[in-house]
C-alpha cells in the first residue's frame, strides 16, 4: 500500500475487512485482513491497537444506513406504488442476507459500547424515513401513515430473511419472494378472487 494518509490507511483497511466480516464472521484473522489489504500485518497495528478494534470499526461500516438510504431514495416516487415497494423489499434483503453474519456480532464485539445501540437505532430509523418517503404520495389510499407503513415493510422483510436463514426454523415465510411480501402488506393474507394466489404456480 502505497504512502497514506492515517485516515485514509484507517479507511482502506476497514474497507477490505467488511467483505471479509460477512464472509468469515469475527472468525476472519488479521493475516486474511492483510492481504485483502496488501499490507504487512504489522501495518493494522499501526493503526489499530488490536483486531477487536478494527472489526469494531468495520461492524459500523457494514451497518451504516447511507448506502440503503441513497439506494431507497434512488427508486424515486414516479413508479406504481407496489414497484415502488417491491424494488425496495429486493434492495433491503440484499442488504440483510450480505449481514448475515453480523447481526450476532454486536454482542460480542460491542458489548462495552453504549452508543452502538444508538447508532444502530439512528440507522433503522433513518431506513424507515427513506421507505416513508416512498409511500408518502399514497399516503391516502392506506390505513395507516407512511411511516407505520414503512415500520411494518422493514419488520416483514426482517423476518422472511431471518426464516430464511434458518432462524426461527422452517421455511414458510423465507420462501416469500419481494411480490408476496408487498401483497400481505398491501392486501393482508386472506385470499380474495380478485387477486391471484402468488404462493400459487398458474395453471
Amino acid at each position: 500500500m502505497p504512502a497514506m494518509a492515517p485516515e485514509d490507511r484507517r479507511a482502506a483497511l476497514i474497507a477490505a475487512t467488511v467483505p471479509l466480516l460477512r464472509e468469515h464472521g469475527t472468525a476472519v484473522t488479521t493475516r486474511q485482513i492483510a492481504e485483502a489489504a496488501g499490507v504487512a500485518e504489522g501495518t493494522i497495528f499501526g493503526v489499530f491497537p488490536d483486531k477487536i478494534s478494527l472489526l469494531r470499526a468495520a461492524l459500523m461500516a457494514a451497518f451504516d444506513p447511507a448506502p440503503a438510504v441513497a439506494a431507497l431514495a434512488s427508486i424515486g416516487t414516479t413508479l406504481e406504488l407496489r414497484a415502488r415497494l417491491c424494488a425496495a423489499v429486493s434492495m433491503l434483503r440484499k442488504g440483510m442476507h450480505a449481514n448475515a453474519k453480523l447481526y450476532t456480532a454486536p454482542k460480542t464485539l460491542l458489548a462495552d459500547d453504549p452508543e452502538f445501540g444508538e447508532r444502530m437505532l439512528e440507522s433503522r430509523r433513518q431506513i424507515m424515513e427513506a421507505i416513508a418517503a416512498l409511500v408518502e404520495p399514497d399516503r391516502e389510499r392506506l390505513r395507516r401513515s407512511p411511516h407505520a407503513t414503512a415500520q411494518l415493510l422493514l419488520m416483514q422483510v426482517a423476518v422472511t430473511v431471518h426464516h430464511g436463514l434458518g432462524g426461527l426454523g422452517g421455511d414458510d415465510l423465507g420462501g416469500m419472494d419481494d411480490e408476496e411480501i408487498v401483497s400481505v402488506l398491501l392486501d393482508g393474507l386472506l385470499a380474495r378472487p380478485d387477486l391471484t394466489p402468488l404462493t400459487e404456480s398458474p395453471h
